[in-house]
């Protein structure tokens, strides 16, 4: 099986329990293909999300997804009729057009990747973007709640029913999410199961009971929202400063709220007590709840009606031995058992939490043997390994119902051509696949890059071009916006700052690398094209990738880093006007197989492979193009010829002269 996850952003530092869930389903032997609609708001990486094998697939521009739209508009590949009926029962707030568009992209991304069924996290926009994949590709999906999603953020019970009718099953993390989902949904509660969300044990070894702090630490995780009820623990620690209980509490997490919770710390003259640290990673996480006393949060109920269900950070601190202080909300009490793994008070009354935190504060056996019990509980209940097998019975269930190549259960007229790409992608030979490096596109240094493209398809030449920066103020001619769909486009520079970040000893040997060179790339598009080269690592191994060409000088310095990470071959073009030294230029071609150069000298030196451009040269008089063939051996006077010898070229660097043949277009 070959299973696509589906998110709206993906990664997100709070949401834990999506890495832990797709790590434990790749150790069980699942393939994963993971897509994001959007790019994530922050760099900062939990450090465990690099065991992931599969990359982090995300949507293109809007740019191209429009042009995506108006070409699926014209080959009835657009979902019309759902798309008017979602704008007429929903509104504009439900934004069902783009929703659409990015589903057409995803639609044949996953069928590309010959994914059987796609699962989504959230039931808010990925779960509606889900609809219409389903709709246009005929690929199934299901849908795990949580609580927020479905509660607030989706804005729609009739969309919510929609969403459960046309998914293969839901997963709810609690009994209260499902009896809830269930009652807003009856016509699909049969399909509405609850599956608690696991961890990991390994990356939380049991510790022992804290007594290195002088002073006992209280610390609380989460987001500065108003349902996780910050204001109300910081109360509770101003009543417990009240009565001279000593203690300090720590607050991990950022967002809207914190301006507003340090001048309340301030007010309340908690500032020596009551620290704000901000968003912190995952390890850095773990350190500080191994360091802390007692972990605390005053999860509440939002003006909107949002909550906390299930608060993963709960079963953190549990795994972690503290003894947990929160409140009687939603799904907590099924995971926090009062009186034996920690206490509970009602939400949003802070007087009950001050009580329930002094008595821990004051008992350091209490708080010893609340860990043990926290910790046993996480042990027999909470694993991955246990929370994770419902999920994997009701996905296999899901593709077994469904025969491969049955078009009979879908809406859609476009799941059989789906169907047979999907069986074409699966059960064929993985081919060799020749990478185009493209450091910006549109480029008007490129001229030809489009038309080079065209005829390279025509020639029957596996070519996956990587865009790594749109370039958004250029005009997007009829040229353009036919290569369009075919290009891959690297994610925002949000992404690559955190892959760079991330892997930092990978950063460090491209840097060292660097260093040891007589001629060296300047600094600033060095840093830049080693982010694109560290997240195009990963694209490269899974899709077989053996040769890179690189299109230009700047895209050259990318290829040879992934040269010296993946020990690919590398051809380029050298552009007319070059932003790096000759110097370096030369010694960058000794690491070439062969490539097209704009300078007659550097052909001279070169030699072997390389030849003069065509391509910078379309003005040139007949007569000089003709003495550069007679002296190249490429003819460079007859388009056809031109292409005809480059394809062959490329095939042979890449080592697929053998495997495929050339088509030459008529």
């Amino acid at each position: 099986m070959r299973l696509g996850y589906l998110y709206s952003r993906y990664p997100v530092i709070s949401q834990t329990f999506c890495d832990a869930e797709m790590l434990e389903l790749e150790q069980r032997g699942i393939e994963l293909v993971i897509g994001s609609v959007y790019p994530p708001l922050t760099s900062l990486r939990h450090e465990y999300i690099a065991r992931l094998s599969a990359p982090i697939h995300y949507a293109p521009p809007q740019e191209i997804l429009r042009i995506l739209e108006r070409n699926a508009k014209t080959t009835r590949k657009w979902p019309r009729d759902l798309v008017e009926q979602h704008e007429g029962r929903y509104g504009p707030m439900a934004k069902a057009e783009q929703r659409a568009r990015n589903a057409l992209y995803f639609a044949g991304f996953f069928a590309r990747s010959g994914v059987d069924h796609v699962h989504v996290h959230f039931a808010n926009r990925a779960a509606h973007t889900a609809v219409f994949l389903k709709e246009i590709s005929g690929i199934p999906f299901s849908v795990t709640a949580h609580g927020q999603d479905f509660m607030k953020d989706l804005g729609s019970d009739d969309l919510l029913r929609e969403i459960c009718a046309a998914a293969e099953f839901v997963a709810a993390e609690t009994d209260y999410s499902r009896d809830l989902l269930r009652q807003r949904c009856p016509n699909s509660a049969a399909k509405i199961h609850r599956v608690y969300n696991g961890i990991d044990l390994e990356r939380f070894p049991a510790s022992r009971s804290c007594d290195g702090n002088h002073v006992p630490r209280i610390v609380s995780v989460g987001r500065l929202v108003p349902f996780k009820g910050f204001g109300d623990l910081i109360d509770a620690c101003a009543e417990l400063a009240r009565r001279r209980i000593d203690f300090v509490c720590d607050i991990i997490g950022d967002g809207p709220l914190r301006e507003k919770l340090q001048a309340k710390i301030e007010q309340l003259d908690l500032s020596p007590r009551v620290n704000l640290l901000g968003s912190l990673s995952q390890d850095a996480v773990l350190e500080k709840l191994q360091g802390a006393d007692i972990f605390a949060l005053a999860s509440t109920s939002d003006a909107q009606g949002a909550t906390d269900v299930f608060p993963t950070v709960i079963l953190e601190a549990m795994a972690s031995t503290r003894p947990v202080v929160s409140t009687r909300l939603a799904g907590i009490p099924e995971l926090v058992v009062d009186g034996q793994t920690g206490m509970l008070a009602p939400p949003g009354d802070s007087t009950a939490l001050a009580h329930a935190l002094e008595q821990l504060l004051r008992d350091p056996e209490l708080r010893l043997r609340f860990g043990h019990s926290g910790r046993a509980r996480i042990e027999q209940d909470f694993r991955i390994e246990q929370t994770v097998a419902p999920l994997m019975e009701m996905l296999e269930r899901s593709c077994s119902r469904r025969p491969a190549g049955d078009v009979s259960v879908s809406r859609s007229p476009l799941l059989a051509a789906t169907e047979s790409s999907r069986r074409r992608a699966s059960h064929s030979e993985a081919a060799t696949e020749i990478a185009y490096l493209i450091d910006r596109w549109p480029d008007r240094e490129l001229p030809l890059l489009e038309r080079e493209l065209e005829e390279m398809k025509r020639r029957n030449v596996p070519i996956l071009p990587f865009v790594c920066e749109l370039n958004s103020s250029a005009r997007l001619t009829g040229a353009v916006e036919r290569i369009a769909p075919s290009l891959e486009f690297l994610p925002d520079a949000m992404v690559l700052e955190a892959q760079w970040r991330t892997t930092p000893a990978l950063a460090q040997q491209l840097e060292e690398d660097r260093a040891q060179q007589s001629s060296r790339a300047p600094g600033a598009i060095f840093l830049r094209q080693g982010r694109f080269a560290l997240v195009l690592r990963k694209l490269i191994q899974e899709k077989n990738i053996s040769h890179l060409h690189a299109t230009s000088s700047r895209a050259l310095v990318c290829a040879l880093m992934l040269k010296k990470l993946l020990g690919v071959t590398v051809s380029a073009m050298i552009e007319p006007r070059s932003e790096l030294s000759r110097e370096w230029i030369q010694n960058a071609l000794s690491e070439c197989v062969g490539g097209r150069l704009s300078s007659r000298k550097l052909v001279e030196q070169r030699g072997g492979a390389f030849f003069l451009d065509k391509t910078t040269f379309r003005s040139a008089p007949r007569k000089t193009l003709g003495q550069i063939t007679q002296k190249t051996h490429i003819d460079l006077t007859t388009g056809s010829r031109f292409w005809e010898q480059w394809a062959e070229l490329l095939l042979r660097w890449s080592g697929n002269d053998g495997k495929s043949k050339i088509q030459n277009p008529k």
